[in-house]
Protein backbone atom coordinates (compact mmCIF):
# COMPACT_ATOMS: atom_id res chain seq x y z
CA UNK A 1 0.00 0.00 0.00
CA UNK A 2 1.54 3.56 -0.96
CA UNK A 3 0.86 6.53 0.71
CA UNK A 4 0.17 9.55 -1.30
CA UNK A 5 1.36 12.79 -0.12
CA UNK A 6 -0.32 16.34 -0.89
CA UNK A 7 1.12 18.07 -3.84
CA UNK A 8 4.01 20.72 -1.91
CA UNK A 9 2.55 24.25 -3.74
CA UNK A 10 5.77 25.82 -3.31
CA UNK A 11 6.73 24.15 -6.52
CA UNK A 12 4.23 25.52 -8.72
CA UNK A 13 6.17 28.90 -9.89
CA UNK A 14 2.85 30.35 -10.90
CA UNK A 15 1.11 30.35 -6.98
CA UNK A 16 2.40 32.99 -4.79
CA UNK A 17 1.57 33.90 -1.56
CA UNK A 18 0.34 37.15 -2.88
CA UNK A 19 -1.92 35.60 -5.63
CA UNK A 20 -3.13 33.22 -3.13
CA UNK A 21 -4.60 35.62 -0.15
CA UNK A 22 -4.96 38.28 -3.32
CA UNK A 23 -2.54 40.69 -1.75
CA UNK A 24 -2.62 42.53 -4.73
CA UNK A 25 -6.09 42.49 -5.27
CA UNK A 26 -7.38 44.74 -2.64
CA UNK A 27 -5.92 47.79 -0.84
CA UNK A 28 -4.78 46.96 2.64
CA UNK A 29 -3.92 50.44 3.94
CA UNK A 30 -7.45 50.51 5.11
CA UNK A 31 -9.09 48.63 7.87
CA UNK A 32 -11.31 45.78 7.16
CA UNK A 33 -14.62 46.86 6.40
CA UNK A 34 -14.15 50.16 6.10
CA UNK A 35 -17.16 52.71 6.20
CA UNK A 36 -19.42 50.00 8.11
CA UNK A 37 -18.92 49.21 11.75
CA UNK A 38 -16.50 49.01 14.03
CA UNK A 39 -14.03 45.93 13.09
CA UNK A 40 -13.83 43.96 16.52
CA UNK A 41 -10.16 43.09 17.38
CA UNK A 42 -9.62 40.29 20.12
CA UNK A 43 -6.49 40.43 22.27
CA UNK A 44 -4.39 37.88 24.36
CA UNK A 45 -1.72 38.16 26.08
CA UNK A 46 0.86 35.59 27.63
CA UNK A 47 3.66 37.31 30.22
CA UNK A 48 6.99 35.43 29.80
CA UNK A 49 8.78 37.07 32.36
CA UNK A 50 8.39 40.66 35.11
CA UNK A 51 12.12 41.84 34.21
CA UNK A 52 12.99 44.61 36.53
CA UNK A 53 10.96 46.61 39.15
CA UNK A 54 13.23 50.58 39.64
CA UNK A 55 11.60 52.33 42.27
CA UNK A 56 13.98 55.55 41.00
CA UNK A 57 12.32 55.76 37.61
CA UNK A 58 9.04 54.77 38.88
CA UNK A 59 8.85 51.86 35.95
CA UNK A 60 8.78 48.14 35.23
CA UNK A 61 9.87 46.10 32.52
CA UNK A 62 7.98 43.21 31.04
CA UNK A 63 8.46 40.65 27.91
CA UNK A 64 5.13 39.21 26.75
CA UNK A 65 3.72 37.34 23.52
CA UNK A 66 1.23 39.57 22.78
CA UNK A 67 -1.75 37.72 20.12
CA UNK A 68 -4.77 39.75 17.85
CA UNK A 69 -7.40 38.34 16.63
CA UNK A 70 -9.35 39.50 13.80
CA UNK A 71 -11.39 38.62 10.49
CA UNK A 72 -10.42 39.97 7.12
CA UNK A 73 -12.64 38.79 4.03
CA UNK A 74 -10.10 39.92 2.07
CA UNK A 75 -7.81 37.23 2.73
CA UNK A 76 -10.01 34.44 2.13
CA UNK A 77 -8.42 31.33 0.51
CA UNK A 78 -9.75 27.99 -0.78
CA UNK A 79 -8.17 25.10 1.11
CA UNK A 80 -9.49 21.56 0.52
CA UNK A 81 -7.97 20.34 3.72
CA UNK A 82 -9.20 23.85 6.12
CA UNK A 83 -5.99 23.86 7.49
CA UNK A 84 -4.09 27.51 8.03
CA UNK A 85 -1.21 29.12 6.64
CA UNK A 86 1.26 30.47 8.70
CA UNK A 87 3.56 33.45 7.68
CA UNK A 88 6.51 35.11 9.41
CA UNK A 89 6.99 38.87 9.57
CA UNK A 90 7.71 39.36 5.71
CA UNK A 91 4.01 39.54 4.78
CA UNK A 92 3.54 41.88 7.73
CA UNK A 93 4.25 44.85 5.71
CA UNK A 94 1.92 43.97 2.95
CA UNK A 95 -1.34 43.83 4.90
CA UNK A 96 -3.49 45.78 7.29
CA UNK A 97 -2.47 44.56 10.93
CA UNK A 98 -3.85 46.55 13.99
CA UNK A 99 -1.97 49.51 15.35
CA UNK A 100 -1.60 48.71 18.94
CA UNK A 101 0.43 50.58 21.02
CA UNK A 102 1.58 50.69 24.55
CA UNK A 103 0.27 53.71 26.40
CA UNK A 104 3.35 55.40 29.24
CA UNK A 105 5.73 53.54 27.44
CA UNK A 106 9.57 54.45 28.06
CA UNK A 107 10.92 51.66 25.89
CA UNK A 108 9.59 49.21 23.87
CA UNK A 109 11.45 46.46 20.57
CA UNK A 110 10.36 43.43 19.30
CA UNK A 111 12.21 40.81 19.38
CA UNK A 112 14.76 40.16 15.84
CA UNK A 113 16.80 37.39 17.56
CA UNK A 114 17.38 35.11 14.88
CA UNK A 115 14.70 37.19 13.23
CA UNK A 116 12.12 39.20 13.65
CA UNK A 117 9.52 37.42 16.34
CA UNK A 118 6.98 37.70 14.42
CA UNK A 119 4.21 35.49 13.40
CA UNK A 120 1.23 35.52 11.44
CA UNK A 121 -1.82 32.82 10.88
CA UNK A 122 -4.44 32.93 8.29
CA UNK A 123 -7.28 30.36 8.17
CA UNK A 124 -9.44 30.14 4.88
CA UNK A 125 -12.49 32.09 6.18
CA UNK A 126 -10.33 35.19 6.47
CA UNK A 127 -9.73 34.96 10.51
CA UNK A 128 -6.20 36.07 11.57
CA UNK A 129 -3.93 35.30 14.37
CA UNK A 130 -1.04 38.06 14.87
CA UNK A 131 1.40 37.03 17.38
CA UNK A 132 4.75 38.88 18.46
CA UNK A 133 7.16 38.56 21.47
CA UNK A 134 7.58 42.23 22.67
CA UNK A 135 10.01 43.77 25.78
CA UNK A 136 8.56 47.03 26.98
CA UNK A 137 9.38 49.16 30.05
CA UNK A 138 6.17 51.18 31.22
CA UNK A 139 5.50 53.68 33.96
CA UNK A 140 3.92 53.10 37.04
CA UNK A 141 2.74 55.48 39.70
CA UNK A 142 3.82 53.78 42.74
CA UNK A 143 3.07 55.29 46.69
CA UNK A 144 6.02 54.79 48.90
CA UNK A 145 4.23 56.41 52.01
CA UNK A 146 4.50 53.08 53.50
CA UNK A 147 7.88 51.41 51.96
CA UNK A 148 9.19 49.01 52.40
CA UNK A 149 6.03 47.51 54.07
CA UNK A 150 4.21 48.69 50.73
CA UNK A 151 2.33 46.93 48.14
CA UNK A 152 2.23 48.55 44.61
CA UNK A 153 0.12 47.88 41.86
CA UNK A 154 0.99 48.58 38.01
CA UNK A 155 -0.90 48.47 34.65
CA UNK A 156 0.33 47.54 31.30
CA UNK A 157 -1.96 49.21 28.75
CA UNK A 158 -3.07 48.93 25.51
CA UNK A 159 -4.58 51.24 23.05
CA UNK A 160 -5.10 51.53 19.06
CA UNK A 161 -3.08 54.73 18.26
CA UNK A 162 -4.91 56.14 14.70
CA UNK A 163 -8.40 53.93 14.90
CA UNK A 164 -11.26 55.46 17.73
CA UNK A 165 -14.05 52.93 19.21
CA UNK A 166 -16.13 53.52 16.06
CA UNK A 167 -13.96 51.98 13.56
CA UNK A 168 -11.54 49.24 16.11
CA UNK A 169 -13.38 47.68 19.07
CA UNK A 170 -10.41 46.24 21.27
CA UNK A 171 -11.73 43.69 23.50
CA UNK A 172 -9.98 40.80 25.27
CA UNK A 173 -10.51 37.67 23.78
CA UNK A 174 -11.24 35.53 26.71
CA UNK A 175 -11.99 37.82 29.60
CA UNK A 176 -9.40 37.40 32.27
CA UNK A 177 -8.29 34.20 30.73
CA UNK A 178 -6.97 36.27 28.28
CA UNK A 179 -4.05 36.65 30.03
CA UNK A 180 -1.58 34.04 31.41
CA UNK A 181 2.08 34.04 33.18
CA UNK A 182 4.42 31.92 33.31
CA UNK A 183 4.44 30.26 36.77
CA UNK A 184 8.55 30.14 37.00
CA UNK A 185 8.00 34.12 37.04
CA UNK A 186 9.62 35.90 40.25
CA UNK A 187 11.16 38.69 41.65
CA UNK A 188 13.91 39.41 44.14
CA UNK A 189 12.44 42.26 46.25
CA UNK A 190 8.86 41.23 45.21
CA UNK A 191 6.25 38.60 45.71
CA UNK A 192 3.59 38.46 42.83
CA UNK A 193 0.04 38.81 44.17
CA UNK A 194 -2.14 38.52 41.16
CA UNK A 195 -2.20 39.25 37.73
CA UNK A 196 -5.78 40.63 36.08
CA UNK A 197 -7.37 42.30 32.87
CA UNK A 198 -9.52 45.34 32.69
CA UNK A 199 -10.45 47.48 30.18
CA UNK A 200 -12.13 51.25 29.83
CA UNK A 201 -12.46 54.13 27.47
CA UNK A 202 -10.30 56.69 26.93
CA UNK A 203 -10.74 60.24 25.79
CA UNK A 204 -8.80 62.33 24.22
CA UNK A 205 -10.15 65.91 23.21
CA UNK A 206 -8.68 66.44 19.64
CA UNK A 207 -9.28 62.72 18.58
CA UNK A 208 -12.09 61.35 20.66
CA UNK A 209 -13.01 58.05 22.80
CA UNK A 210 -10.48 55.07 22.20
CA UNK A 211 -10.91 51.07 23.95
CA UNK A 212 -8.08 50.62 26.40
CA UNK A 213 -6.93 47.35 27.51
CA UNK A 214 -5.11 47.21 31.08
CA UNK A 215 -2.94 44.41 32.30
CA UNK A 216 -3.19 44.93 36.08
CA UNK A 217 -0.90 43.12 38.49
CA UNK A 218 0.48 43.87 42.18
CA UNK A 219 3.29 43.34 44.03
CA UNK A 220 4.39 42.90 47.68
CA UNK A 221 7.53 43.92 48.38
CA UNK A 222 9.70 41.27 50.42
CA UNK A 223 10.17 42.41 54.18
CA UNK A 224 13.14 40.28 54.79
CA UNK A 225 15.91 41.95 53.02
CA UNK A 226 14.68 46.12 54.45
CA UNK A 227 14.71 43.74 58.44
CA UNK A 228 18.59 42.55 57.70
CA UNK A 229 20.11 45.71 55.66
CA UNK A 230 18.16 48.20 57.55
CA UNK A 231 15.68 48.05 60.41
CA UNK A 232 18.14 45.42 62.36
CA UNK A 233 21.32 47.30 62.04
CA UNK A 234 19.13 50.57 63.21
CA UNK A 235 17.96 48.86 66.12
CA UNK A 236 21.51 47.84 67.10
CA UNK A 237 23.04 51.12 66.80
CA UNK A 238 20.20 52.46 69.23
CA UNK A 239 20.65 49.36 71.64
CA UNK A 240 24.45 50.86 71.12
CA UNK A 241 23.80 53.89 72.81
CA UNK A 242 22.64 52.72 75.87
CA UNK A 243 25.64 51.27 76.80
CA UNK A 244 27.22 54.60 77.71
CA UNK A 245 24.36 54.55 80.49
CA UNK A 246 26.56 51.65 82.26
CA UNK A 247 30.04 53.58 81.61
CA UNK A 248 31.38 55.55 84.89
CA UNK A 249 30.61 59.33 84.02
CA UNK A 250 34.50 60.35 84.48
CA UNK A 251 35.51 58.11 81.84
CA UNK A 252 34.70 61.30 79.00
CA UNK A 253 36.60 59.71 76.15
CA UNK A 254 34.26 56.83 75.68
CA UNK A 255 31.34 58.32 76.64
CA UNK A 256 31.66 60.68 73.88
CA UNK A 257 33.38 58.66 71.04
CA UNK A 258 30.44 56.41 71.82
CA UNK A 259 27.56 58.96 70.92
CA UNK A 260 29.57 60.81 67.97
CA UNK A 261 30.10 56.60 66.40
CA UNK A 262 26.65 56.00 66.50
CA UNK A 263 25.04 59.35 65.63
CA UNK A 264 27.29 59.07 62.51
CA UNK A 265 26.46 55.15 61.94
CA UNK A 266 22.54 56.25 61.81
CA UNK A 267 23.30 59.37 59.35
CA UNK A 268 25.23 56.92 56.95
CA UNK A 269 22.13 54.56 56.86
CA UNK A 270 19.70 57.08 56.44
CA UNK A 271 21.58 58.29 53.40
CA UNK A 272 22.13 55.24 52.01
CA UNK A 273 18.38 54.51 52.46
CA UNK A 274 17.57 57.09 50.46
CA UNK A 275 20.02 57.39 48.11
CA UNK A 276 18.17 54.16 46.19
CA UNK A 277 14.67 56.00 46.79
CA UNK A 278 13.23 58.73 44.39
CA UNK A 279 13.21 62.04 46.03
CA UNK A 280 9.31 62.24 47.11
CA UNK A 281 7.69 65.23 48.70
CA UNK A 282 6.13 62.91 51.92
CA UNK A 283 7.44 60.85 54.50
CA UNK A 284 8.11 57.01 53.71
CA UNK A 285 7.06 54.71 56.53
CA UNK A 286 11.27 53.76 56.98
CA UNK A 287 11.56 56.99 57.53
CA UNK A 288 10.00 57.54 60.44
CA UNK A 289 11.73 54.35 61.45
CA UNK A 290 15.19 55.98 61.13
CA UNK A 291 14.35 59.11 61.85
CA UNK A 292 13.27 58.02 65.35
CA UNK A 293 15.68 56.06 65.98
CA UNK A 294 18.42 58.98 64.77
CA UNK A 295 16.54 60.85 67.69
CA UNK A 296 17.16 58.46 70.51
CA UNK A 297 20.71 57.91 69.47
CA UNK A 298 20.99 61.51 69.94
CA UNK A 299 19.20 61.78 72.84
CA UNK A 300 21.67 59.61 74.55
CA UNK A 301 24.23 62.07 73.37
CA UNK A 302 22.40 65.01 75.36
CA UNK A 303 21.81 62.58 78.20
CA UNK A 304 25.79 62.72 78.87
CA UNK A 305 25.90 66.07 78.20
CA UNK A 306 23.90 66.90 80.98
CA UNK A 307 25.45 64.46 83.31
CA UNK A 308 28.76 65.85 82.86
CA UNK A 309 27.22 69.51 82.85
CA UNK A 310 25.63 68.51 86.74
CA UNK A 311 28.87 66.59 87.76
CA UNK A 312 30.93 69.61 86.97
CA UNK A 313 27.89 71.90 88.96
CA UNK A 314 28.14 69.48 92.12
CA UNK A 315 31.64 69.13 91.65
CA UNK A 316 32.56 72.50 92.65
CA UNK A 317 29.94 72.96 94.58
CA UNK A 318 31.07 70.22 97.13
CA UNK A 319 34.88 71.94 97.20
CA UNK A 320 33.38 75.24 97.78
CA UNK A 321 31.70 73.62 100.93
CA UNK A 322 34.86 71.58 101.88
CA UNK A 323 36.59 74.99 101.85
CA UNK A 324 34.19 76.59 104.25
CA UNK A 325 34.38 73.13 106.41
CA UNK A 326 38.51 73.96 106.40
CA UNK A 327 38.27 77.67 107.30
CA UNK A 328 35.65 77.09 110.07
CA UNK A 329 38.11 74.23 111.65
CA UNK A 330 40.73 76.91 112.04
CA UNK A 331 40.40 78.89 115.35
CA UNK A 332 38.61 82.12 114.97
CA UNK A 333 37.02 84.85 117.87
CA UNK A 334 34.34 85.66 116.24
CA UNK A 335 31.71 84.82 113.64
CA UNK A 336 30.91 82.01 114.91
CA UNK A 337 27.08 81.20 113.75
CA UNK A 338 27.41 77.38 113.35
CA UNK A 339 30.25 76.07 115.85
CA UNK A 340 31.52 77.70 119.26
CA UNK A 341 35.71 77.25 119.69
CA UNK A 342 37.18 77.32 123.04
CA UNK A 343 41.04 77.61 123.30
CA UNK A 344 42.51 76.00 126.68
CA UNK A 345 46.50 77.10 126.84
CA UNK A 346 48.28 74.46 129.21
CA UNK A 347 47.25 76.35 132.09
CA UNK A 348 43.65 74.84 133.20
CA UNK A 349 42.48 73.31 136.19
CA UNK A 350 40.92 70.10 136.51
CA UNK A 351 37.77 71.58 137.49
CA UNK A 352 37.44 73.40 133.68
CA UNK A 353 38.12 70.38 132.20
CA UNK A 354 35.07 68.33 133.78
CA UNK A 355 32.85 70.97 132.80
CA UNK A 356 33.95 70.60 129.35
CA UNK A 357 32.88 66.48 129.66
CA UNK A 358 31.19 65.51 126.50
CA UNK A 359 31.91 67.87 124.05
CA UNK A 360 34.90 67.42 121.20
CA UNK A 361 38.63 68.17 121.98
CA UNK A 362 41.52 68.41 119.66
CA UNK A 363 44.69 69.65 119.18
CA UNK A 364 44.78 73.53 117.99
CA UNK A 365 46.73 73.74 114.60
CA UNK A 366 48.52 76.85 112.81
CA UNK A 367 48.22 76.99 108.97
CA UNK A 368 52.11 75.94 108.93
CA UNK A 369 51.24 73.29 110.19
CA UNK A 370 48.45 72.30 107.61
CA UNK A 371 51.05 72.67 105.45
CA UNK A 372 53.19 70.56 106.77
CA UNK A 373 54.41 66.98 106.46
CA UNK A 374 52.45 64.65 108.46
CA UNK A 375 56.18 62.87 110.26
CA UNK A 376 57.12 66.88 110.67
CA UNK A 377 53.82 67.74 112.12
CA UNK A 378 53.88 65.09 114.86
CA UNK A 379 57.59 66.01 116.23
CA UNK A 380 56.58 69.83 116.43
CA UNK A 381 53.12 69.13 118.21
CA UNK A 382 53.56 69.20 122.20
CA UNK A 383 50.84 67.52 124.03
CA UNK A 384 49.25 69.51 126.41
CA UNK A 385 50.48 72.83 125.16
CA UNK A 386 46.87 73.74 123.28
CA UNK A 387 43.17 72.23 123.32
CA UNK A 388 40.51 72.99 120.86
CA UNK A 389 36.93 72.64 122.14
CA UNK A 390 34.67 72.53 118.99
CA UNK A 391 30.54 73.16 120.16
CA UNK A 392 28.00 72.44 117.72
CA UNK A 393 24.90 74.57 117.63
CA UNK A 394 21.92 73.46 115.51
CA UNK A 395 19.55 76.20 114.10
CA UNK A 396 16.67 76.21 112.39
CA UNK A 397 18.72 77.55 108.89
CA UNK A 398 20.80 74.69 108.74
CA UNK A 399 17.97 71.98 108.73
CA UNK A 400 16.14 73.92 106.01
CA UNK A 401 19.48 73.85 103.99
CA UNK A 402 19.59 70.40 104.49
CA UNK A 403 16.07 69.59 102.83
CA UNK A 404 16.28 72.01 100.42
CA UNK A 405 19.37 69.71 99.10
CA UNK A 406 17.05 66.33 99.53
CA UNK A 407 14.81 67.97 97.53
CA UNK A 408 17.32 69.10 94.80
CA UNK A 409 18.92 65.50 94.88
CA UNK A 410 17.49 63.82 91.64
CA UNK A 411 18.33 66.71 89.65
CA UNK A 412 21.61 67.14 90.84
CA UNK A 413 22.46 63.74 91.29
CA UNK A 414 24.46 62.25 88.07
CA UNK A 415 24.14 58.70 89.09
CA UNK A 416 20.13 59.09 89.28
CA UNK A 417 20.38 60.23 85.64
CA UNK A 418 21.54 57.20 84.23
CA UNK A 419 20.11 55.23 86.32
CA UNK A 420 16.72 56.43 84.94
CA UNK A 421 18.10 56.87 81.30
CA UNK A 422 18.45 52.85 81.74
CA UNK A 423 14.77 52.03 82.14
CA UNK A 424 13.14 55.12 80.09
CA UNK A 425 15.37 55.28 77.12
CA UNK A 426 14.56 51.25 76.24
CA UNK A 427 11.16 51.26 77.93
CA UNK A 428 9.96 54.05 75.11
CA UNK A 429 12.23 52.64 72.28
CA UNK A 430 10.02 49.29 72.55
CA UNK A 431 7.19 50.99 72.81
CA UNK A 432 7.36 52.63 69.64
CA UNK A 433 8.33 49.71 67.81
CA UNK A 434 5.30 47.78 69.22
CA UNK A 435 2.93 51.03 67.63
CA UNK A 436 5.28 51.40 64.29
CA UNK A 437 4.68 47.59 63.77
CA UNK A 438 1.20 47.09 64.83
CA UNK A 439 0.39 50.66 61.95
CA UNK A 440 2.08 49.12 59.38
CA UNK A 441 1.69 45.10 59.47
CA UNK A 442 -1.80 45.16 60.32
CA UNK A 443 -2.98 48.02 58.60
CA UNK A 444 -1.23 46.39 55.35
Amino acid sequence: MVLSCPPDVTKNRKLKTEQLLKVDDHDFTMRPAFGGPAIPVGVDVQVESLDSISEVDMDFTMTLYLRHYWKDERLTFTSSTNKSMTFDGRLVKKIWVPDVFFVHSKRSFIHDTTTDNIMLRVFPDGHVLYSLRVTVTAACNMDFSRFPLDTQTCSLELESYAYTDEDLMLYWKSGDESLSTDDRISLSQFLIQKFHTTSHLAFYSSTGWYNRLYINFTLRRHIFFFLLQTYFPATLMVMLSWVSFWIDRRAVPARVSLGITTVLTMSTIITGVNASMPRVSYIKAVDIYLWVSFVFVFLSVLEYAAVNYLSTVQDRRERKMRDEIRERSLPCTCGMSQTRTMILDGNYSEADTNSLAGYTSGTMVSEEDVEMPHEVMNEKQTPGEHMVVHLSVSSESTTTKKKGIRALKIIQNTHAIDKYSRMLFPGSYILFNFIYWCSYCIGA
